[in-house]
């Protein structure tokens, strides 16, 4: 079967959303395609099939692929808990806690996983289309590389090289990442295409030429700015954008390890919604109608983070003029009373008082729960997934958010606080219509189907402007 790899000349070159469109480009032209990227680090994570987690942006690939996301499409993936430790995810399951230094004892065992997926979709497709992490300009971290030209070498898969002309230096980046390269490595790379320009690409030629005469690669392409890829689900919190709608204006804290942070898509392309990321060091704002507290990879550091920004003062005040709050998975712990964590599986170990807003009280646990589930709230179908660690009970809990078909979820009496644990829940048309109605604001119908056409025009963008047939015929697929 046939392969392609997307490497990049650094991070968030848009390898992520390129992978995606030339996926959907495939199955469009009638190709059995799948994606696959050896190594993540991303805490916005999508709940497989067969009961794992993988990056939020191969899910999306899977879906341009008309696929279901698998566990193989990511069989690595680190999940952040603090600035030097994360959490690491091998085949969709939690295998270690590691810190920077320690993780490359983990790359033997990690590397035999990433291979063993990639074989397994290998054979079971007409082709897979790999997307790169960082750069392999990164050399010093070459030696045991699983997510680059270490990955690319061992599967023996072409690679073809993107760089962000939006940036500037696109050029320097090219030739810069060949001379960068062992020989070896470098033979690897078929050629290259310039992702993001903004203007008339012609206007590029020179540089174009520049490039293919210095690197003697070919040029696939200069592909100008998709700008609605903010219609997409976004993988990294650098990403997180307010909304330019009107009308009901709900504030998400931005936590500093965010998580499963598109949850908030569906309700940001709302008209009818005004939605603020609130970052550190700024005040919840009085005119918010709705607090949003967001899922977390690490719930108790997230909590002391929330507390230093005053967000624990100015969530009394907001309530005190009539204003709403939701907590979603590790929001929704916080607002209890008390959070215990016997065995450390946040962090250290020990017990925490909560915001006190819900009657309820969380233990954590190292088990990890993780499923698609689906059920009803508010009288209308809700589907989505759960992945957390811990439980929550209370008296609150006898009023659910939702019914999983178990009960998920408490509503405080006066109904101005609530907390889930179930991610997705607004991708429901039905459900986010009721639920935007309780606040008097109308929604706007079929968001998902609105995704699955920004990912045609993608493909479109992309057949336009890229030798897409040639990319294939590099593949090996035609």
């Amino acid at each position: 079967m046939s392969a392609i790899m997307i490497q990049g000349t650094g991070s968030n070159v848009g390898k992520s959303l390129l992978v995606a469109g030339l996926c959907r480009a495939a199955r469009r032209r009638g190709i059995a395609v799948a994606p696959f990227k050896p190594q993540n680090m991303s805490n916005n994570a999508a709940v497989t099939v067969d009961g794992g987690e993988i990056g939020r942006a191969q899910a999306l690939q899977a879906r341009a692929c008309g696929l279901l996301p698998q566990s193989d499409m990511n069989p690595v993936l680190l999940k952040p808990e603090t600035d030097t430790g994360a959490q690491v995810v091998l085949q969709g399951r939690a295998i270690a806690r590691a810190q920077a230094r320690d993780y490359a004892g983990l790359k033997p065992r990690l590397m035999q996983g990433v291979m063993d997926s990639f074989h397994r979709l290998r054979a079971a497709h007409d082709l897979v289309i790999v997307e790169g992490a960082g750069s392999p300009a990164e050399i010093n971290l070459r030696p045991r590389d699983i997510a680059n030209m270490g990955f690319a070498r061992a599967a023996q898969v072409p690679v073809l090289l993107a760089g962000d002309i939006d940036r500037g230096g696109v050029i320097a980046q090219i030739v810069g990442t060949q001379a960068a390269l062992d020989p070896e490595d470098a033979a690897m790379i078929c050629g290259f295409m310039i992702n993001k320009f903004r203007g008339d690409p012609r206007l590029f030629d020179d540089g174009y030429q520049m490039i293919q005469d210095r690197t003697g690669w070919r040029g696939f392409g200069v592909v100008p700015w998709f700008r609605d890829a903010y219609r997409l689900p976004a993988e990294d919190a650098v990403d997180l954008r307010a909304s330019q709608g009107q009308g009901l204006h709900i504030v998400c804290l931005a936590l500093s390890r965010i998580a499963n942070f598109d949850d908030l898509d569906p309700l940001a392309a709302e008209p009818g919604v005004q939605l603020t990321m609130l970052g550190p060091g700024r005040a919840i704002p009085g005119d918010a109608d709705l607090v949003i507290i967001p899922g977390t990879k690490s719930t108790l550091g997230d909590l002391a983070f929330l507390r230093a920004q005053g967000w624990d003062i100015d969530l009394q005040a907001h309530l005190r003029r009539g204003g709403h709050v939701l907590g979603i998975c590790g929001g929704y712990q916080m607002l209890g009373r008390v959070i215990r964590d016997p065995d450390g599986a946040d962090g250290l170990a020990g017990e925490v008082s909560g915001l006190g807003l819900l009657d309820i009280s969380t233990t954590m646990s190292p088990d990890k729960r993780l499923q698609r589930i689906s059920g009803t709230a508010l009288d209308h179908p809700i589907s989505g997934y759960e992945i957390h660690m811990g439980h929550s009970t209370g008296p609150d809990c006898v009023r659910p958010f939702a019914h999983l078909p178990h009960p998920d979820g408490a509503i405080s009496a006066d109904g101005r606080v609530s907390g889930t644990y179930l991610h997705g829940l607004f991708g429901d048309d039905g459900f986010r219509a009721a639920w935007l109605a309780r606040f008097g604001t109308p929604s706007q119908p079929g968001y998902e189907a609105r995704v699955d056409q920004v990912l045609d025009d993608l493909a479109d963008h992309l057949e336009s402007h890229l030798d897409v047939a040639g990319l294939l015929a590099v593949a090996g697929c035609c």
